[in-house]
């Protein structure tokens, strides 16, 4: 069930519990700027197979960097 955290959460989370970070914006826009450790799982491609990699025995912190 997706929560919405604040930045103290996610460090928290990212040190803690050894979350994993997921990028949901198109590769292109992945590769000029991204956390360091993110994963990569463009939004329109976000489905069962694509987050089958992901370990669900960890928290996942997905986000999108837009600074629009």
């Amino acid at each position: 069930m997706p929560t919405a955290i604040d930045r103290h959460e996610v460090e928290r989370l990212f040190t803690d519990r050894r979350a994993q970070v997921v990028e949901v914006l198109p590769a292109a826009e992945y590769e000029d700027e991204h956390l360091p450790g993110a994963i990569n799982i463009p939004l329109r491609e976000l489905d069962r197979q694509t987050t089958s990699r992901l370990d669900r025995g960890r928290p996942v912190i997905v986000y999108c960097y837009d600074d629009q």
